[in-house]
């Protein structure tokens, strides 16, 4: 687990709700309190969409929606004079990009037994900070999956031009 404080808030919100830099996350869950409080289930319905639109929905397959989907409502929450009170926002990776970063890292880890990657992203009115989390099916004491979600997103801020503290 590792606590990423983001520098430059004003960049960093328009590269989340303008730009598509995080867009291929998935949403598990977005709490946002402005003049009162909303919280969003990031779980995807697909019985919402017919069969043929189903095909094309593959990476969200896995049961949650992508946040490419899920920021234009966020965007409605927060837009106007007055920034929000606080927000949290909850990504996980895609489990195709699990594979390819246990793959990728050379872990002897198998797919199957990662419940999710996580960055937690938590603004209190004044900071924002993006802290990653793994969460496993199987008990280990190994923590290697961390540190390469770690270094995933460390590589992911830097390419994506975040600076972070």
């Amino acid at each position: 687990m590792q606590s990423f404080q983001i520098q430059d808030l004003k960049d960093f919100m328009k590269k989340l709700l303008i730009l598509d830099t995080f867009d291929t996350f998935l949403v598990s869950e977005v709490t946002v309190t402005t003049f009162a409080t909303f919280h969003v289930d990031g779980s995807f319905h697909t019985d919402y969409f017919s069969d043929a639109e189903t095909e094309t929905l593959p990476a969200e397959q896995s049961g949650y929606a992508l946040w490419k989907r899920v920021r234009p409502f966020f965007w409605e929450l927060i837009k106007g004079k007055n920034t929000p009170l606080s927000f949290q926002i909850v990504f996980r990776l895609a489990p195709h990009n699990v594979e390819s970063l246990i793959r990728q890292s050379g872990l002897s880890i198998q797919p199957s037994d990662v419940d999710g990657l996580f960055l937690n992203m938590r603004y209190d009115g004044s900071s924002l900070n993006c802290i990653s989390g793994a969460s496993l099916r199987i008990f280990t004491l190994d923590k290697s999956l961390d540190h390469a979600w770690d270094e995933m997103l460390r590589r992911f801020f830097k390419k994506k031009e975040i600076p972070v503290g």
